[in-house]
């Protein structure tokens, strides 16, 4: 079975932890249905943030909606002067028959100007 990679960002009005937690939550669900991702199909996860988002891990976003058997990794974003702020980035190593071109990758809120021709539709 091949593996894939899924890719979403999203971002945050403020450095607090129960807002990142939420926005991740959202990403990761928004990822799921957007994929028909089933947990048991999660090779692992790599989260980044940005510098300015210190309050929470976001992979514990993912152990709250219980992956708990998923290996998760998370790092600090490269800070780079036109990128988005407060901004969460996912991506999720999938193991699945989908071809490439069939990966929805899901970008939200302020994170939409990363890959506006990839938000939200079918396609690599």
């Amino acid at each position: 079975m091949p593996l894939r990679g899924v890719r979403g960002a999203t971002t945050v009005e403020h450095n607090d932890a129960e807002e990142i937690l939420t926005a991740t939550r959202e990403l990761l669900q928004a990822l799921v249905e957007a994929n028909g991702i089933a947990p048991e199909d999660i090779a692992s996860i790599i989260f980044t943030t940005t510098p300015d988002l210190t309050a929470a891990f976001p992979a514990r976003a993912a152990r709250e909606l219980g992956w708990t058997d998923t290996a998760l990794l998370g790092a600090q974003e490269v800070k780079v002067s036109q990128g988005p702020e407060r901004c969460i980035r996912v991506l999720i190593h999938w193991n699945t028959n989908h071809r490439q071109d069939e990966v929805v990758h899901v970008y939200l809120k302020g994170a939409k100007q990363l890959r506006s021709d990839r938000t939200e539709r079918r396609g690599g």
